[in-house]
């Protein structure tokens, strides 16, 4: 076989690598020819044309002093028709012959000549067409002529027509200016400068022809004709000025038809580039981008809800006054939205761009690179919500690749597409928050209210000109925010350095008012909510707490009290205050008292009341709160120990037969989440298992009730077990929760779920599925909903779209009052597309109650509140939830960057080593010993360790004047009075400086008196609404005979419509208890 190497010949030197860098003697003896290209660019014509049109930095030149010097010609013109008489010639002499001097007729003579040889190029008969072409021609030739006979020098050349040349001068130009700058200027500004010249040149045109052809007439002067010509194409005609002969009549006539002509053309343009630039929101100077800062809010489609969401909580901020708002979106602009920003507030401020944020073009309009920070939310209404969500995410990649220096807050919907924006600076993820709000509501009553006013932006005004009293206490609390402040820069926490955390949140909030939450050291990016008393507060800590305003935007008022001199440190202010001093605070828009932080003996380190004590004995004391923690006070708790107390109190009989471990979640079913410490099972359960409603091999119940579960059951009703559902389960499953108060979870679905969401619950204890529907009675029926506390309905994809935007919650709404008419003893937490529609949760079309709220909401809404819906009763009770009530907290965390980590460690979507958790406790009757809000978090803090931030109340709406209370029948009204006196709740709330109220059980009295008379008068409403609930009872009840359910479990009587919940975020120390009122609060756990 042949080598092919050798074959190969070697290559020739001039070829060699070296040869072809330094050069080879033997190239100049081969045989080449040498060929130039664009040989007649060389020409001087050409050379001409590249100096004086090619060039652009040359031509913009050139045009310019064309420009000028076709402006200097009607200048010139002017001066001459000035200098000139007219009298001395005769007849049509004076239009023929005029006076020019001979430098301006050489000046003249070498601009014609020198414009006309560089401008002629191309065709002959292609250059005889152009209009300018022939207007050059009628002001040079004349003078070309001229050269050759004099006598012609003073013949009349109409150069008053350079004025248009002027104007195609002048259009060139500024085609010439943009090439130059490499910028495309708007069309707008071109088409307005053609409007404009073509205007000024049409008057100069008919002023100049008007006044030289009335030298054989009238002998006008250029102010007459100017006077003339505004007269008649201002359609006035006076008749005082008129042409005499008739060449101006004819030249009249053909300038208004030639006005008639052009200018409807040009304004017609004008108005479509106007519309279309209405349309696309043309550009954000870049001028005002140096000089000004702004955001720019990326979004697919702008709906007028989102703006005024966006728009109210961003300049709730003062020191965002000053900023400017740019709205990308690639949509046309809706007419609403289009009415809100004509509005002067939001016109000055906020800039639609019509674009998108894929195109650098539309980038660079919005001035992206100078942006403070861009925000990029995502259609929640599309029905395929993962397209959605690939749409944010190449938005999200686009901004960063064209800035990335430009701060990122996006929002994202399914949590499986969370890491592709891991990037950001700020992400929220809305299925995440969503569940997991929505599972602490089922055991932590109110959360979603409670996180929904911690992140809008209030100043607790709401409410106040309101005659109920809990809507004043709710609406003030509801002012409450987060804020941070360094310690030794705060007038709050500085007394308090070298203290142990709970030392500092309690008497920062005894003589305050603000609620200490969290704190973070100066080396460690990590927040800590509630580290306990054995955290040591240091000068360069941050703290996190919950106030009404931030303590910046505070002054201290103090004012001494004249004290007795017997006994100067027992001064009381009714038996429901604690000790105070005259000390006020002045808190922006809210003062508040200053109490005393002086610690009372105490004994007991419990919340019951001690057995020894009696009846007219001294009220027992609680301990102090120590300044630094006592090991031997307070436990230390262990990550890996059991809390629960289950086990010590069950019997053999009662113990699960399911042995609990905690540790991690072998299988996420996502990528991204964060890994939670929970109950788990030893051994996964087999997927047959899981199913509910069928039996398998290893075991053969058929229904809820069959499983004898002890704890009762929390129902969660979806259209798909997507992936944001786990985050439902773990927080039900979290390690600090008692193993004997776990609730079994029942997923009911519409789809059967995926293989890998069933891999990654299969490891938690009590998780079943059911496939079924909230339409459907008998799947209702199956899956528990007889013998559940709580019945969470989830918002379907399928129905966010609709023609009608807010029917979007229609078929849910419905469900859901089906619900509440049939079971009424069920709690029903709710999710909604929109909050507007909360109002008809628990509709009652004839409620007076519900109508006064109504009109609260209203009023609220005209005084501009960002809260009007919080005075709804489900809202207010935690039973209905919208997740865009959640966007704020994005736009929250441009001002706060700390929201979204404080948000997710309340909910247990992160865990930080010491750091708390949100739970609640329930204050029994042996409790009210404590008597106020005060004294519980001092109970709480020398005792447990844990911080209260909230009250959760429930009140009985038997005194409010409304049609359901006067449907009271006299039964019912017995059974109230039966009842004790501390289970029935008031409607008229105990004010925090009230006495003592030794009079309730004759106000209650006599209220039951009224009621009995009301119920007299309107028996037949009252028989009506209990043989609909008979009916409606017979149908449920038949429904499960038929099923073979037993019934005994269905209670009919346990209603609780026609109670009001609400929570009290931060109240005030001399806030009183009630019974089973519900404390909010975070215990903490040193996690090893």
């Amino acid at each position: 076989m042949v080598d092919l190497e050798s074959e190969v010949p070697p290559l020739p030197p001039r070829y060699r690598f070296r040869d072809l860098l330094l050069g080879d003697q033997g190239w100049q003896n081969d045989d080449r020819v040498q060929v130039e290209f664009y040989v007649d660019e060389n020409t001087f014509k050409e050379r001409l044309k590249l100096f004086f049109i090619k060039n652009q930095r040359s031509s913009l030149r050139i045009r310019l002093f064309n420009f000028s010097l076709k402006l200097l010609s009607c200048l010139l013109y002017i001066c001459r028709v000035l200098l000139d008489d007219p009298t001395k010639g005769n007849g049509w002499a004076p239009i023929i012959w005029v006076r020019r001097s001979l430098p301006l007729w050489g000046l003249q003579l070498l601009q014609n000549t020198l414009m006309f040889f560089c401008f002629f190029q191309g065709n002959l008969w292609e250059q005889v067409l152009r209009i300018p072409f022939i207007l050059e021609m009628i002001n040079t030739v004349p003078f070309l002529i001229t050269i050759f006979w004099p006598p012609l020098r003073n013949l009349f050349i109409p150069v008053f027509l350079n004025c248009w040349l002027a104007k195609h001068a002048l259009e060139n130009m500024i085609n010439d200016l943009h090439r130059a700058i490499q910028r495309t200027q708007s069309a707008m500004f071109n088409q307005v400068l053609i409007l404009i010249s073509t205007l000024l040149c049409l008057i100069f045109t008919c002023i100049c022809g008007i006044q030289h052809l009335e030298r054989a007439g009238n002998n006008l002067t250029l102010f007459d004709s100017l006077y003339f010509c505004i007269v008649t194409f201002s359609t006035v005609g006076f008749g005082d000025v008129t042409p005499k002969i008739w060449p101006s009549k004819l030249l009249v006539v053909i300038m208004i038809c030639v006005a008639l002509v052009v200018l409807p053309i040009q304004f017609e343009q004008l108005a479509y580039l106007w519309m279309e630039r209405q349309k696309s929101g043309g550009n954000y100077s870049r001028h005002r981008a140096q000089t000004e800062k702004h955001v720019v809010l990326c979004v697919s489609s702008l709906k007028i809800d989102l703006l005024m969401d966006f728009l109210n909580e961003f300049y709730a901020h003062p020191r965002l006054q000053d900023y400017y708002v740019v709205i990308l979106c690639p949509t046309e602009m809706d007419s609403q939205v289009r009415r809100v920003l004509q509005i002067p507030m939001w016109s000055q401020r906020v800039i639609y761009l019509q674009g998108s944020a894929l195109k650098d073009q539309d980038l660079l309009r919005a001035k992206m690179d100078n942006a403070e920070a861009c925000f990029i939310l995502s259609s929640r209404c599309e029905v395929d919500r993962t397209a959605a969500d690939h749409q944010t995410i190449l938005r999200a990649w686009a901004l960063k690749d064209f800035a990335p220096n430009c701060p990122l807050y996006v929002q994202i919907l399914k949590p499986e597409n969370k890491f592709h924006v891991k990037f950001a600076d700020h992400v929220v993820c809305e299925e995440e928050f969503k569940y997991a709000m929505l599972a602490l509501n089922c055991i932590c009553p109110a959360t979603s209210t409670l996180i929904t006013l911690l992140v809008h932006t209030s100043r607790g005004q709401e409410g106040q000109q309101s005659k109920e009293q809990w809507q004043k206490v709710y609406g003030r609390c509801s002012g409450n925010e987060v804020y941070h402040i360094l310690m030794e820069e705060s007038a709050f926490f500085a007394e308090y350095e070298g203290k142990s955390f709970t030392y500092a949140s309690f008497h920062a909030h005894k003589k305050y008012g603000v609620c200490l939450i969290g704190a973070r050291r100066e080396d460690n990016k990590n927040m800590l909510l509630n580290p306990g008393p054995r955290y040591i507060m240091t000068g360069t800590d941050t703290c996190f707490y919950v106030n009404i305003t931030k303590e910046e935007n505070s002054t201290f008022k103090k004012h001494e009290e004249e004290k007795s001199n017997k006994n100067p440190s027992s001064v009381y202010h009714g038996p429901s205050r604690l000790p105070v001093h005259s000390i006020i605070a002045s808190m922006g828009t809210v003062a508040i008292d200053l109490q005393d932080t002086g610690c009372r003996s105490t004994s007991g380190p419990n919340l019951t009341l001690p057995t020894d004590g009696t009846k007219g004995e001294r009220r027992p004391s609680i301990a102090p709160v120590l300044e630094v923690a006592d090991a031997s006070l307070i436990q230390a708790c262990d990550l890996l120990s059991d809390h629960s107390e289950d086990e010590a109190v069950l019997s053999d009989e009662e113990r699960p037969k399911e042995e609990f471990v905690k540790g991690y979640p072998p299988n996420s079913p996502y990528i991204g989440s964060s890994p939670t410490f929970c109950h788990l099972l030893r051994e996964k359960v087999p997927f047959c298992c899981l199913r509910l409603d069928k039996g398998c091999q290893h075991n053969c119940f058929e229904d809820a009730k069959a499983y004898g579960f002890r704890n009762k059951l929390i129902i969660v009703a979806a259209e798909t077990a997507g992936n944001g559902l786990y985050n439902f389960i773990v927080p039900l499953r979290a390690y600090y929760r008692p193993k004997k108060e776990l609730n079994p979870i029942v997923l009911l679905l519409d789809n059967p779920p995926e293989i890998h969401f069933l891999e990654a619950i299969c490891w938690f204890p009590m998780v079943y599925y059911m496939v079924g529907s909230i339409d459907n009675l008998d799947d209702l029926l199956r899956c528990g909903i007889s013998f559940a506390a709580n019945m969470v309905v989830v918002d379907k994809e399928s129905t966010m779209s609709a023609e009608e935007d807010y029917m979007a919650d229609a078929k849910t709404i419905v469900n859901v009052q089906t619900l509440f008419r049939l079971f009424s003893f069920l709690s029903i937490i709710t999710e909604l597309t929109h909050p507007a529609n909360m109002r008809f949760m628990q509709f009652r079309a004839k409620d007076c109650y519900s109508l006064s709220l109504s009109k609260l909401e209203k009023k609220e809404r005209e005084k501009g509140s960002n809260l009007a819906f919080m005075f709804r009763l489900p809202f207010a009770a935690g039973r209905v939830f919208s997740i865009s009530m959640l966007d704020t907290l994005l736009y929250q965390s441009f001002v706060k960057d700390y929201m979204i980590s404080i948000t997710r460690l309340l909910l247990g979507l992160d865990t930080t080593p010491g750091s708390g958790f949100l739970c609640s406790m329930k204050i029994a009757e042996d409790d009210l010993w404590i008597r106020t809000y005060g004294r519980l978090y001092q109970k709480l803090c020398s005792s447990t360790g844990d911080i209260p931030i909230g009250l959760y109340r429930t009140e009985s709406q038997n005194l409010a004047i409304s049609e359901s209370q006067i449907s009271v029948s006299v039964d019912d009204c017995e059974d109230t009075k039966e009842t004790k006196d501390h289970i029935s709740y008031r409607n008229n709330h105990r004010n925090s400086t009230s006495s003592d109220q030794s009079d309730k059980p004759l106000l209650r009295k006599k209220s039951m008196q009224w009621a009995k008379r009301l119920s007299r008068k309107v028996p037949k409403h009252s028989s009506k609404t209990r043989s609909e609930r008979q009916e409606l009872a017979e149908l449920v009840k038949n429904r499960m005979k038929n099923l073979g359910l037993s019934t005994s479990d269905y209670d009919v009587l346990n209603d609780h419509q026609n109670t009001l919940s609400y929570i009290l975020i931060n109240p005030s120390p001399d806030t009183r208890l009630e019974l089973n009122d519900i404390i909010s609060n975070k215990c903490w756990l040193i996690v090893s």
